[in-house]
């Protein structure tokens, strides 16, 4: 794993095949996304790299219900109960009180599909999670935006004070460009999520797969393709 600092008090964390964010806040640490499970030990380590204490995260927020994001949501939480906000749609996913949608695949996305299926594992059940919906304001200057399309409940992260968005899986870094993220339950939906966020004017755009894009954000997010579609 790697730890980068993108804008101050905002750190990604390359966990294997998907991103993680720390976002230091006024009120303290939040957690943006988890990883893999048994991606907990790692970002332990990042906090600590960064003079921090596990006891430091004062939330968790899940972009969506996909494993490689929620993965290690449960062991975080256990840490000190830091509550772990998801999208309302998604919770009871990722409380696993019933299975998530599975993604349209489009013809273009069967190979990487079967690629990123194969590096996964299955979540442990996170139940005491906290539904969130669009316009949420959890302290430190986050901002909940509702973004369904990827999946039902799939929530962007909005920094406004900083110009920053988190994307979840709504938006993906290829080869320098953004795209619309592939495995998505509606794309329609997603794309119209996509432009959304393009109409906020940011200036960093940090998604869950590839390298964050700081500087010219907004103009990326409104030439950004659908190359899977």
């Amino acid at each position: 794993m790697s730890v980068r600092e993108i804008v101050p008090g905002l750190h990604l964390l390359a966990l294997g095949i998907s991103n993680a964010y720390l976002w230091q806040g006024e009120d303290g640490v939040t957690l943006v996304d988890t990883g893999l499970p048994g991606s907990a030990p790692a970002i332990a380590e990042a906090l600590t790299g960064l003079g921090l204490r596990r006891e430091d995260v004062r939330r968790v927020v899940l972009t969506h219900f996909h494993d490689d994001h929620c993965g290690s949501a449960a062991a975080v939480h256990a840490w000190n109960g830091a509550p772990v906000v998801v999208g309302a749609a998604d919770a009871p996913v990722v409380r696993q009180d019933r299975p998530g949608p599975e993604p349209v695949i489009t013809p273009a996305e069967e190979e990487l599909f079967a690629r990123a299926s194969a590096d996964t594992s299955r979540a442990p059940a996170c139940r005491p999670v906290q539904p969130a919906v669009d316009g949420d304001v959890l302290g430190g200057g986050v901002r909940v935006l509702g973004v369904p399309g990827h999946t039902p409940g799939s929530i962007a992260v909005h920094l406004p004070e900083a110009g920053v968005l988190l994307t979840g899986d709504t938006v993906a870094e290829s080869d320098g460009d953004l795209i619309l993220g592939p495995f998505n339950t509606d794309r329609a939906q997603a794309w119209t999520s996509l432009q959304r966020l393009a109409a906020l004017d940011a200036d960093v755009v940090c998604p869950g797969h590839g390298r964050p894009l700081v500087g010219g954000a907004a103009a990326a997010l409104r030439a950004a393709t659908d190359p899977f579609g």
